[in-house]
């Protein structure tokens, strides 16, 4: 089958219209398939770009997060799979503090991703603007905090601007909820 809608509409395009290009011999497969991609319908808002735009900046800030980690890593001496420096070995070497104040300020950007993602996504329903500019806001934060955490005084973490990504998540936060409870709503 055909997709009825044209390529630069693919975002809105019914599953229905994708084909499956092998057959499936298996009747309930073939059954869940077609019951599962006939009725869906995948409908961006029209200012989704400043969503994808935050998001992936999320994606280069922990890909430069990699390489500072790298850097100090190799200065430190620090071997794989040795995720941080010993105590002894960062009290005796101010190359191996700077590698646990890099890794940590990576691996804290790292558990606060998935916070990041799912809230910046359903706020993005209703609002995605503010949802794009919240997680870009958020990224542009967090090297602030790798700046600061990598001067060797954790505490520089939050005194050098990090702590300003405070801010949008909790807007990430209130806006999420808010967007869940006003589709609660509208679905009742």
């Amino acid at each position: 089958m055909e997709c009825c809608f044209p390529a630069s509409r693919l975002l809105a395009c019914p599953l229905s219209c994708l084909s499956v290009s092998h057959r499936l011999t298996d009747l309930s497969h073939k059954f869940f398939f077609q019951t599962a991609i006939m009725s869906s319908t995948i409908v961006l808002p029209s200012d989704f770009g400043y969503v994808a735009a935050g998001l992936v900046s999320t994606a280069w800030l922990l890909g430069w997060q990699a390489l500072v980690v790298g850097s100090y890593r190799k200065k430190s001496g620090v071997k794989y799979p040795q995720l941080y420096a010993e105590k002894a070995e960062a009290d005796a070497s101010k190359e191996a503090l700077l590698f646990n104040c890099a890794q940590r300020a990576h691996q804290n950007t790292i558990e606060h991703m998935p916070l990041i993602i799912v809230t910046t996504l359903v706020t993005a329903m209703k609002h995605p603007v503010f949802a794009g500019y919240a997680c870009g806001l958020w990224a542009l934060s967090r090297v602030l905090y790798t700046l600061g955490y990598t001067t060797g005084d954790p505490v520089k973490r939050n005194t050098r601007g990090g702590i300003l990504g405070e801010l949008p998540l909790f807007g990430l936060l209130l806006g999420s909820t808010y967007t869940a409870f006003d589709l609660l709503r509208s679905s009742a």
